[in-house]
């Protein structure tokens, strides 16, 4: 039986297609930051995962350089899986699903149920 660890980079992901993107508020939805609000940094596709600002910070220990001679301790923003956030609507102050629409031939994101444009 093949090592499945091996394979383990190749795993094909679960969310295809990501429909948050970069700067986007998403609200947590589940896990210890639940209900906290901040804005994605960045996306990581290949691992489903997301870095938001302010969530899942973790502390970090630098080993002194001749940049930062101290050295000491930063908290830095760790991924959290794309599942457990959602795109937040600051209108109506909730986590909304977000779907797509086309609008005069533009393919555009919009909140649903309503299918109001974001």
């Amino acid at each position: 039986m093949a090592n499945k660890l091996a394979y383990r980079g190749s795993e094909p992901t679960k969310f295809k297609s990501i429909k948050l993107h970069k700067d986007d508020e998403v609200i947590v939805i589940s896990g210890k930051d639940k209900g906290r609000k901040g804005k994605i940094l960045a996306i990581d596709k290949k691992r489903d995962r997301v870095f938001v600002e302010g969530i899942n910070k973790r502390k970090r220990y630098m080993r002194p350089t001749q940049e930062n001679p101290q050295g000491g301790q930063i908290e830095i923003e760790f991924p959290i899986h794309i599942s457990n956030v959602m795109f937040y609507d600051s209108k109506a102050k909730k986590g909304v699903r977000i779907g797509y629409s086309e609008i005069k031939g533009n393919k555009v994101r919009v909140s649903r149920p309503d299918g109001k444009e974001i």
